[in-house]
């Protein structure tokens, strides 16, 4: 996205210098047949199917059932007697791929200069190479929502999977949806305003108010320029959200507070458009009116304190069960900064402690975002025809404890688990003779 030359050679640098991981290949694409036997598969739609096998094809799931009868000419079988199958795992809402280093400029590409910026695509932008995607795969995630961020409108985003050489081997669902930031609706004092001038000094409310005016007068020159007939130039700003009008794309609005909501769902009144609410930390207190105009809710960060100080201190581990209550299409997802995505399964098992059943909550991490994101076709479950993007676990997959991953296959490709993390305790347990 960043057109430096400097911060480009440098982030490019860096990357050939340590970030990439030069003995982990993607895998290779697998023709033929593939069988995973006996295991107890959790479909992803709140079925449970005991001592189960999975007849795979091609990369799809070709049978699912009890005693298959399996060939005996060069077929590959897993006996997973005992453990979990899963869906693989999907992170809704991330930057991966476009932030390896917080603290380390030169790795950040997620956003760009400007406030309305709908014609950025994030994807040119993921980096393959990234490190941090292979522990989200020792986890069991193997998709992800790869978002821009900054300014008012960061442009859209692409579902990609995990195991690529690059972002076209990548990408399963090209500019899926467009990301508006919500302006801010809290009268909050800016500490740093004094620094910032008198942009900062003034009312926030007010200042986020004329930003949703600027933002609803661009969509509605927008609308205008897709019905138009016979023009004669083109507006790559406006070109850019058509999809928002026909439908093609959803719009996703990040917003917290009850306020900035119920903008959200002025839009997708006003415009016919399809919304989504990511991050949602207030969405329990209007679930009915969300189900009514059919938005669905990203939930950023489960592990995370209330929103506002009359709430519950459990609240953001509730909100999903009362969303699940009133109906309304929902996906845990993990924001946070430090995991990285890694604890993705993690807050779905913490739900599951405040009111979700076990498959409620694997589905919302699994089924739900698939049908958020506009994949639910191809991915989020076990059931015939669709990709086998599978997990097998040890034990619970939401449970931090019994959660280990011991085979990952995407599209009927088993992939290479090893991470960083992992290179790491070898190498120190060699250094320190720990080593079996």
């Amino acid at each position: 996205m960043k057109n430096n030359i400097i911060a480009l050679l440098g982030a490019s640098l860096i990357s050939a210098a340590s970030f990439a991981q030069e003995n982990v290949y993607p895998a290779p694409e697998y023709k033929g047949l593939l069988f995973l036997k006996n295991g107890t598969v959790h479909v992803g739609n709140g079925q449970v199917l005991e001592n189960t096998t999975i007849q795979i094809n091609n990369g799809k799931i070709e049978k699912i059932g009890q005693n298959l009868p399996i060939p005996m000419d060069d077929v590959k079988v897993f006996d997973v007697s005992g453990k979990h199958i899963y869906p693989g795992l999907i992170l809704s809402s991330s930057t991966l791929g476009l932030v390896e280093v917080n603290s380390v400029r030169a790795t950040i590409d997620h956003t760009e200069i400007g406030e309305i910026n709908p014609s950025i695509r994030s994807i040119v932008a993921y980096n393959t190479d990234s490190k941090v995607i292979n522990t989200l795969k020792t986890n069991g995630i193997l998709m992800a929502n790869i978002v821009p961020d900054g300014g008012l409108i960061s442009g859209s985003s692409s579902v990609v999977q995990l195991d690529a050489w690059n972002w076209e081997d990548a990408a399963v669902k090209m500019e899926n949806g467009l990301h508006l930031r919500m302006p801010s609706l809290i009268n909050r004092p800016n500490r740093f305003a004094f620094f910032m001038g008198a942009a900062a000094a003034g009312d926030p409310v007010k200042r986020g108010l004329e930003q949703i005016g600027q933002i609803k007068t661009f969509f509605r020159e927008a609308q205008a320029y897709a019905n138009e007939t016979g023009r004669t130039s083109t507006n790559l700003k406006y070109e850019a959200v058509k999809g928002l009008f026909n439908k093609s794309q959803k719009l996703f609005v990040h917003c917290d507070i009850v306020k900035e909501m119920l903008i959200a769902v002025d839009f997708a009144k006003e415009f016919g458009m399809d919304v989504v609410i990511v991050g949602g930390s207030e969405s329990y207190q209007m679930p009915e009116l969300l189900k009514q105009n059919n938005i669905s809710v990203i939930l950023n960060q489960m592990h995370s304190l209330p929103t506002s100080i009359d709430d519950d201190v459990d609240q953001p581990y509730k909100t999903a069960a009362a969303l699940q209550k009133a109906g309304v299409l929902f996906a845990i997802n993990d924001a946070d900064g430090q995991t990285r995505g890694r604890n993705l399964p993690f807050n779905a098992g913490t739900a599951a402690a405040y009111g979700l059943t076990k498959e409620q909550a694997l589905q919302a991490i699994t089924l739900n975002p698939a049908k958020i994101l506009g994949i639910g076709d191809q991915a989020g479950s076990i059931e015939v025809g669709k990709d086998a993007s599978l997990v097998v676990s040890e034990g619970d997959i939401l449970d931090m404890r019994s959660s280990i991953i011991l085979h990952a296959f995407i599209q009927g490709r088993k992939v290479d688990l090893t991470d960083k993390h992992k290179q790491l305790d070898e190498r120190y347990r060699k250094k320190y003779g720990l080593t079996k």
